[in-house]
């Protein structure tokens, strides 16, 4: 027998291809870890002709709480497989396009459960402050008292750094050269990971390199670097992820890769993103985020 539990508008949006179901929190979905886990399916979720991918990589439960100046979003980020992100970067951008189309204010607090973080809406384009990131083992968190730092986790030269969640940072010669769904989730489980981690690749895009170099002139575009990232909750790669962005340009900052607080520019598979990481300072990471459409779903329906 199946119990269906009415229906509910939602909307997509996506932030370079980090693609979200977005419901309005004053919805009642009666089950959310089920309703995200039978949504975002790649196979069987979510579908529409204005949206070139079915499922998501996540569910966006925002409420909008318009009596403030700026105007406040509480963000409750549910993963495909249940679990609950406490920081998405991509997520928190759309969160902010979603209430700037409401309210029509450029500027937003977004609250998260890692903190309450400002985004600046500028039409498609929208920057918001992320934190300062840190590789200190309680914050990552590690089940150690000493940093890590480009060292060798199940195989992969890591550097552990927290962005909002955390992530296993490699910085690689090519991206494309990994096979990071092989290598990704051992590493995602590790021991040293307590809590688990996001496996983020990072190679640098040189000015005369054969990489996938967007700007049009270099020389002037600051540091590019690639990134892909293997998602905790998620369990795949996805075509974008911000705090995988943020930590790319994070860690590089620690090994000396780049020089003081310049724009870095960070490109996953789904677009370009510019983080800066200023020094004692919340970083920043700045991109476009669009709708794509609208469309009502059944609020779960479950077999028994």
């Amino acid at each position: 027998m199946s119990v269906q539990h009415g229906r509910v508008t939602v909307e997509k949006y996506h932030g370079t291809g980090n693609d979200f179901i977005v419901v309005d929190a004053v919805e009642s979905i009666p089950d959310r870890p089920a309703f995200a886990t039978t949504y975002c399916d790649r196979e069987t979720g979510v579908d529409h002709e204005e949206s070139p991918r079915t499922g998501a990589d996540g569910v966006l439960f925002l409420a909008l709480e318009s009596m403030y100046s700026p105007p406040r979003v509480v963000m409750t980020l549910v993963q495909p497989d249940g679990s609950v992100a406490a920081m998405c970067g991509n997520g928190a951008r759309v969160a902010a396009a979603w209430a700037a189309e409401r309210t029509g204010a450029d500027e937003l607090m977004i609250d998260t459960p890692a903190g309450t973080r400002r985004a600046v809406v500028d039409g498609d384009d929208v920057t918001i402050e992320m934190g300062i990131p840190s590789f200190a083992p309680r914050d990552v968190p590690l089940a150690r008292e000493t940093e890590l730092i480009e060292e060798d986790v199940e195989g992969l030269t890591v550097t552990a750094v927290n962005t909002g969640v955390p992530h296993a940072v490699a910085v690689v010669d090519d991206v494309d050269d990994v096979d990071l769904e092989s290598v990704a989730p051992a590493v995602r489980h590790a021991d040293v990971f307590p809590e688990g981690a996001n496996v983020t690749l990072a190679s640098r895009v040189d000015a005369d390199g054969e990489s996938d170099v967007r700007a049009a002139d270099e020389s002037d575009a600051g540091p590019h670097f690639r990134q892909r990232t293997y998602e905790r909750g998620v369990e795949g790669e996805t075509r974008s992820c911000g705090t995988g962005a943020v930590a790319v340009a994070a860690v590089a900052k620690r090994l000396g890769l780049i020089d003081g607080d310049e724009t870095v520019t960070v490109s996953p598979p789904g677009g370009d993103l510019r983080i800066t990481v200023p020094d004692g300072d919340s970083a920043t990471l700045a991109g476009p985020a669009e709708r794509e459409f609208s469309d009502e779903l059944d609020t779960v329906v479950r077999s028994t």
